[in-house]
């Protein structure tokens, strides 16, 4: 469901479907914590005794509590982006509260920036974990098949990648029945050993909690790195909102998805209490023994679910950021007919796959792939508080005394998160860094290349009237029909105009300079915002068009000149050419865009995807000029 219908009034026919689909898509990664998060924070060197089990169980209950349910089921989700969540689209927002200032936009845009590319880093961890946490399962079921683990690790993500290309919109009906099956399988599993040892509730007091970490002084820290593996997958109940909205979201997190995995855990530390040597992998020995094979198979999909709306969300991020011109055109396929969301973007699914793999095959097990896990994620969430800070501040119009507590709270908990997940970097941490680093580079670089070219471009800028003047001194054939030349920038001609009027001697009956242009709003509803249309020329020869698409939209220029036609462009779209420059850059012997940088821009530019298709142009009726360009 696309994100302008998310504010409509729901039925409660609609409201239960997109409720269930939120379980289906949007949980999967947090839902899949308890496969391995137990077992991992008691690596800490925790004894297992009652007071550390009931200390790590209130860690756990309240980390949920004050980040998943109260920072981003009741608040972040609010500053929402006409109903698109994530860091790209609460960045775009940021930004629009920043018009007049340059050096609040340029803030904004590097932390949103490092916000997304941090998304990246995360998007190469969840598969790996997640799939190989869930057959890890048989180290309990069946010892003699442990070696077997990594290479059916490998199959299960294979087929995860390959099945992209196709589009998930059969396979994404059996998301929302299997996640339900997860979900009251985590609680049924739970509330059978709570049943045992009631005691174990105890830990919902946060006296625990703080007990533990009083105990363990600097050592809280590497318990709390630990912690945040449950708080895995809070983004996505932000980003996904778009596709589901505010009000079934928060219906399936408080009426099934939370309570569910609080079951879970408790069941996980009640059974700990009974028998401590069940840290071995306290999820799966949960379960009676006729019970395994079949929970495997459940854990197998469920994680497959939760690996798909990481890639999704990753394929979703690399396309709002090509809009809002943060990275080089890609191509980007529609893998349904009636999901606008349902996109692929091979060159990403490869190279996640590539990335995912290695990780398997370095790191072998979830234990090990945990202490990698956190510092992206608690990073991201560090950005996602002071981002939405600045849009309470300047949208919501919060006193300062409200608006500064919203911020301390939670970037103080955040901080915690953080700052603890940063002793994981020498043994792990430095990865998902890295490659938010690497993506990072990429960006800026890409965004001040940009800048450099669009500013070149508007040194050569001729004006209409100049134009005019230039036909009036030369002599040029009038040929039939209309000629559409794309522009980058939204004021004057494009150099592809001059250089036909120079080289051919020749002008069209009709002259139309087209600019398309991408807002920080992901939809644009309004019609008449959407077309901008100008005459110029004393024999109305001329006209500017601007098309403006929101960045969740798909650049369509075909449709969008229909609609132009329809307020008043007197054009006729059967008898009309596109013109298309293929600027070659080169630098300036003095140019001031840092050395380092330029091999890396301009093989970011060589290889990005072309307008023509990206645009939907009809290729037959494309002329492309080369257009030499000095940075």
């Amino acid at each position: 469901m696309s994100s302008n219908q998310t504010d409509k009034p729901l039925n409660n026919k609609q409201l239960v479907g997109l409720t269930l689909g939120t379980i289906g898509v949007v949980f999967g990664d947090i839902g899949t914590s308890p496969l391995y998060a137990i077992k991992e924070i008691f690596k800490e060197h925790l004894t297992m005794d009652s007071t550390h089990i009931l200390g790590v169980l209130s860690l756990i209950f309240w980390s949920l509590m004050l980040v998943v349910a109260l920072k981003y089921t009741v608040f972040i989700m609010r500053a929402n982006n006409k109903g698109e969540g994530g860091v790209m689209a609460l960045t775009a927002l940021a930004l629009s509260t920043a018009k007049n200032d340059e050096r609040k936009r340029h803030f904004i845009m590097i932390i949103g920036l490092f916000g997304a590319t941090l998304f990246y880093g995360d998007s190469i961890i969840t598969p790996a974990i997640s799939v190989l946490g869930a057959v890890e399962g048989l180290n309990i079921i069946a010892k003699p098949l442990e070696h077997f683990v990594v290479p059916i690790t490998l199959c299960v993500l294979t087929f995860l990648f390959m099945i992209q290309a196709k589009g998930t919109t059969k396979i994404g009906k059996l998301f929302a029945p299997v996640m339900c099956i997860w979900f009251l399988s985590l609680a049924v599993m739970g509330i059978n050993q709570i049943i045992e040892q009631p005691q174990v509730l105890a830990a919902i007091n946060p006296y625990y909690g703080i007990h533990l970490l009083d105990e363990l002084g600097w050592r809280g820290f590497l318990v709390m790195g630990a912690v945040v593996l449950v708080l895995t997958g809070a983004e996505a109940l932000y980003a996904d909102m778009g596709h589901f909205g505010l009000k079934p979201i928060r219906y399936a997190w408080f009426g099934f998805v939370f309570p569910a995995l609080l079951c879970n855990y408790f069941g996980q530390g009640a059974l700990l209490l009974k028998h401590p040597e069940a840290i071995e992998n306290p999820f799966y020995l949960l379960a009676p023994s006729w019970a395994l094979y079949p929970l495997l198979i459940l854990s197998t999909l469920a994680t497959v679910i939760a690996s798909q709306a990481v890639i999704s969300g990753a394929f979703s991020m690399t396309k709002q950021a090509i809009q809002l011109g943060y990275c080089p055109r890609m191509s980007i396929l529609h893998t349904s007919e009636s999901e606008i969301g349902q996109i692929y973007v091979p060159t990403i699914n490869w190279i996640l796959m590539f990335a995912v793999f290695v990780l398997v095959l370095s790191f072998e097990s979830s234990s090990n792939l945990a202490s990698a896990y956190g510092i992206a994620v608690t990073g991201t969430m560090m950005i996602t508080t002071v981002l939405s800070f600045i849009v309470i501040r300047a949208m919501w119009r919060w006193n300062s005394v409200a608006s500064y507590l919203f911020l301390i709270s939670f970037f103080i908990i955040d901080f915690i998160f953080l700052s603890s997940n940063s002793l994981k970097i020498l043994s792990g941490g430095w990865l998902p860094l890295a490659v938010g680093g690497l993506l990072f580079l990429l960006m800026t670089t890409w965004i001040q290349g940009r800048l450099f070219l669009n500013n070149a471009l508007d040194e050569k800028k001729v004006l209409f009237e100049e134009l005019e003047e230039r036909i009036k001194t030369n002599e040029l054939v009038t040929v039939k029909g209309t000629a559409i030349y794309l522009a980058k920038t939204l004021h004057g001609i494009p150099q592809v105009l001059l250089n036909n009027l120079e080289h051919n001697h020749v002008i069209h009956e009709k002259i139309v300079v087209l600019t398309v242009a991408i807002t920080d709003e992901p939809f644009i509803d309004d019609e008449a915002k959407q077309v901008k249309i100008r005459k110029f020329g004393s024999e109305g020869q001329f006209y500017r068009v601007k098309l403006y698409f929101g960045f969740k939209e798909n650049p369509d220029v075909r449709y969008a000149l229909d609609l132009a036609i329809k307020k008043g462009l007197d054009i006729e779209l059967d008898n009309v050419s596109f013109f298309v420059g293929h600027e070659h850059l080169t630098f300036k012997r003095r140019s001031k865009f840092p050395v380092w940088k330029r091999e890396i821009f301009l093989f970011m530019f060589r290889n990005a995807g072309n307008a023509i298709d990206f645009f939907k142009i009809p290729v037959e009726k494309v002329v492309e000029f080369g257009v030499r360009v000095e940075l």
